[in-house]
């Protein structure tokens, strides 16, 4: 089968997003299939690289977030591109520019497209405008008017299932599919690791790995971390990533007087993430606004443990204590901290973790997207025997459109 993945988000740039996509692009190229990654410029990869599989149009600095990046044309490229490739079926990543571009392609081809919804707006939109722009209200009905005319939605995990049908989305089948992590080779990296930090091959070690955001609440970790010393005294935590709040975190390490105990380690490269948690004894999250269980999967098949807020998603995951501890409070959160740095990891615990595994690795993951998309293919094939296609776009999509294209851009 060809694929077309059309996403704003992709290598080099670092996120879960991105992580995901490469992910599911390996799954279904080991099952034999092409895919092809439709996405944007990014100024670290230079215009005359040849990327294989890869295109880029386009793009500037998204408003709001200028990490992120926003394609401004290209699209009657992008339909040649995949009528060449002979694309059957197309799979947005994102409701903005490049999903818009993989709607509008798969229209003028005649060939399903569906969807992943991978990030819960109504947590974001301070981004935009500071608020100004879009408000959490606004949200359902723009993710409504992009999923119309979908022949389907792949959910992340039961709370983005249940959010999309808070939302109106209807009509379109929505199966949950967590995104599956590629099994690691563990390596003696991490050893080079705590070298590299000065930390004793011993020493008790705590992992925080994501996006510096705000809404992420990674001032709770080292608010927990602040009170862990007094009875673990040697204990060390590792904040890895960047972000807006990375600024404001800094300064809580520095008021606690802590600088000496806390490394912010920076963004860290994709080859690198599994050596860094492998280098802790356990992987802490306190964020509350997680769809998806990305990183703790990646915890688990590093084989290490993780500390975690109740969500949907990590409800079902988490059935062990050899897999991770999840909390309503403070109080449970940093007990729980104390607890694997004081419980040593045994082979036991490593045995959950791996037979867990077996159910959220890459493959199965690959195998899962790619019986929906056969299932996607067949009945649109049956639709498009009983009625002709309509290329024009509908109101709700004409309004989705015009509305995010009020975002203010400027050329640089």
């Amino acid at each position: 089968m060809r694929i077309g993945l059309f996403t704003d988000t992709y290598f080099p740039q670092v996120s879960g997003v991105a992580t995901s996509i490469r992910t599911l692009k390996d799954a279904l190229e080991a099952q034999g299939h092409e895919v092809y990654i439709f996405t944007t410029t990014d100024p670290k990869i230079d215009k005359n690289t040849k990327e294989e599989h890869i295109y880029r149009f386009s793009s500037l600095p998204y408003f709001g977030f200028k990490d992120r990046r926003f394609t401004f044309r290209g699209l009657i490229q992008a339909v040649e591109i995949s009528k060449q490739l002979q694309l059957d079926i197309i799979h947005t990543q994102t409701e903005f520019s490049l999903g818009l571009m993989g709607k509008y392609v798969a229209r003028q081809m005649k060939i399903p497209v569906i969807h992943t919804y991978h990030t819960m707006y109504e947590d974001y939109t301070h981004y935009v405008a500071r608020g100004m722009l879009l408000k959490p209200s606004a949200v359902g009905p723009l993710v409504k008017a992009y999923l119309k005319g979908m022949s389907g939605v792949i959910a992340p995990s039961e709370l983005v299932k249940e959010t999309l049908i808070r939302y109106g989305v209807e009509n379109m089948p929505i199966p949950v599919i967590p995104t599956g992590v590629p099994v690691p080779k563990l390596t003696d990296h991490e050893a080079d690791l705590r070298a590299k930090f000065g930390f004793k091959p011993d020493q008790p070690v705590i992992l925080s790995l994501g996006r510096l955001a705000y809404e992420k609440n990674i001032a709770m970790t080292i608010s927990a971390f602040s009170e862990l010393l007094q009875s673990i005294p040697d204990a060390r935590l590792v904040i890895a990533g960047d972000g807006p709040a990375r600024k404001s975190l800094q300064e809580q390490v520095e008021d606690l007087d802590l600088q000496d105990k806390i490394t912010f380690a920076g963004m860290v490269n994709h080859d690198e993430v599994y050596d860094y948690y492998h280098m802790a004894n356990v992987f802490v999250s306190s964020s509350d606004s997680e769809t998806q269980g990305l990183t703790f999967i990646e915890a688990m098949a590093a084989d290490r443990p993780f500390v975690a807020i109740h969500s949907p998603y990590l409800d079902n995951l988490v059935d062990s204590k050899a897999i991770g501890t999840l909390v309503d409070d403070y109080d449970d959160f940093l007990e729980a901290i104390e607890y694997y740095l004081k419980h040593a990891n045994t082979e036991a615990d490593s045995e959950v973790r791996h037979e867990k595994m077996k159910n959220v690795d890459a493959t199965h993951f690959g195998k899962r997207v790619f019986a929906f998309y056969e299932d996607v293919i067949a009945g649109y094939q049956q639709e498009q025997d009983a009625s002709q296609d309509d290329e024009e776009l509908n109101d709700d999509e004409i309004g989705y459109i015009k509305r995010i294209l009020r975002n203010p851009f400027r050329r640089n």
